[in-house]
């Protein structure tokens, strides 16, 4: 907090958090999920108008403290925007070469609908350990199975939820990740230790939701098939099926093994899909582009909206993609968002909300549950895991010091709770990108997002068995 800044009381900081929730809980009833569209940015506007009126009126805050508080946190999420752009061009280019067509040919015909869902959520998760990104997970492998499921019949939100679980799952252990090493150094926690540790937590809440993928996925009928017919018949008609298209991921596998930023990593995948829709998709181009002009064509495909006509309505609509543009929404999402966390850091608001938390710590388990609270509490404000992870830890790493705990049990929590929760809420970062990136609105895969879900409950079932958990003598 700036120190032209008075800690506004915890009954007029809430006043802009109750305004944002039910600007969201209109927009949401008035529009659905086409809120994303706007109704969800002036929700967060208006909540940012709140805080910023109340905090220069009661308490002579100058504007220049919001301002310069917006200009840091833009300045930090920028370059999450440019993976964004990323995404979309990865999302078009991959469709359109072939890539995620004949991944779907394929996977039809090889993955049970019954083992589907279980098998999903564990290919997620090692790709996100390899890579260490469960954004670029989702992006690539996750879309290519979504539609794999959508063949098989199986519901796209169960998909998407074993997806994100995956991902997430992959996310929190691997030691490239960006939330893991962020959280093992805003807590002065030993990157491998802090990942052992959460192993504690992390692996019994995955198997826990494998668990329930797999019953679930048993009593799953799947596809016809004539159905499975129509789909791989469709695809071979209109993108040329060749395991050739399957390089570019494997290059993209070895760029992620050298542990290439996922900027590039995105843009360079990007780039070799174009390649070869150029070599083995070129009447793809020419339909997407109206024209002859191939590279007419591959432009659109990396930032415009593109429709590709299979003969077949609910092949056609899985195959469409929206390029860099399908991510705008998006990205206006989440700069209102940042600007909405920025004034709520900036007021004082935060940490006023913050430490009401904080007094209620009494023994470990509150101590972990307040922490768990927190974690979530900022998500839902500040609309940005980063920013949450660092602010919790922020926020209690003198409490747990004082108590006698170790920063690992800190640098875990953060994790359990800041983390995989914040893909649930749908003005946060995550939870926009990969409801743009799957077509699957947020709320709709909330509830099937097991490990998401579980993994907060099962921190503080842990704490309270205290189990590995340590307290330095007085």
């Amino acid at each position: 907090m700036n120190q032209d800044t008075k800690t506004p009381h915890p009954l007029v900081a809430v006043i802009p958090v109750v305004i944002l929730i039910a600007f969201l809980a209109t927009a949401i009833s008035l529009f659905g999920s086409d809120s994303l569209s706007g109704g969800s940015q002036i929700a967060l506007l208006m909540g940012m108008a709140v805080c910023v009126s109340i905090s220069m009126a009661l308490y002579r805050t100058p504007w220049r403290v919001f301002e310069q508080q917006i200009k840091k946190t833009l300045g930090e999420v920028s370059i999450t925007l440019l993976i964004l752009l990323c995404v979309g061009m990865l999302s078009g280019s991959w469709m359109i070469s072939g890539i995620v067509p004949t991944l779907i040919y394929y996977g039809v015909q090889i993955m049970s609908p019954q083992f589907f869902l279980v098998s999903a959520s564990i290919i997620c998760a090692l790709v996100s350990l390899l890579s260490g990104s469960s954004w670029t997970t989702i992006a690539t492998i996750g879309v290519a199975l979504l539609g794999i499921g959508h063949a098989l019949d199986v519901s796209e939100a169960w998909t998407a939820g074993a997806i994100i679980s995956g991902a997430y799952f992959g996310d929190k252990l691997s030691p490239l990740s960006d939330t893991t090493i962020l959280a093992s150094s805003a807590t002065g926690t030993d990157l491998f230790v802090h990942i052992r540790y959460m192993m504690l937590t992390t692996i019994p809440t995955f198997l826990i939701a494998l668990m329930i993928f797999f019953i679930v996925g048993l009593g799953n009928g799947g596809a016809t098939e004539l159905q499975v017919e129509q789909y791989t018949e469709g695809l071979s008609r209109t993108f040329h099926i060749s395991l050739w298209t399957l390089l570019v991921p494997v290059l993209t596998g070895v760029l992620i093994a050298r542990r290439v930023p996922s900027l590039i990593v995105l843009f360079t995948s990007s780039i070799m899909a174009g390649v070869v829709a150029l070599i083995l998709q070129p009447h793809i181009l020419c339909e997407v582009a109206g024209t002859d002009n191939l590279l007419r064509g591959l432009a659109m495909t990396y930032y415009g909206a593109t429709a590709v006509d299979t003969g077949n309505a609910s092949l056609n609509e899985l195959v469409s993609t929206g390029g860099m543009a399908g991510m705008l929404n998006t990205i206006w999402l989440i700069l209102c968002a940042m600007c909405f966390g920025a004034v709520m850091v900036a007021s004082g608001m935060i940490e006023s909300l913050t430490r009401v938390i904080v007094s209620w710590v009494r023994h470990r388990v509150s101590l972990v549950s307040s922490t768990v609270g927190t974690g979530i509490f900022l998500n839902l404000t500040t609309g940005d895991q980063f920013i949450s992870i660092v602010l919790t830890a922020d926020i209690f790493k003198e409490v747990y010091d004082d108590q006698g705990y170790e920063t690992r049990l800190l640098s875990r929590t953060c994790e359990d709770a800041a983390t995989v929760t914040s893909v649930l809420i749908p003005w946060n970062t995550c939870g926009m990108t990969q409801s743009t990136v799957l077509g699957v609105p947020t709320l709709t895969y909330l509830p099937y997002c097991f490990f998401n879900l579980l993994s907060p409950l099962m921190s503080i079932i842990i704490a309270a068995i205290g189990w590995r958990i340590v307290r330095r003598k007085s």
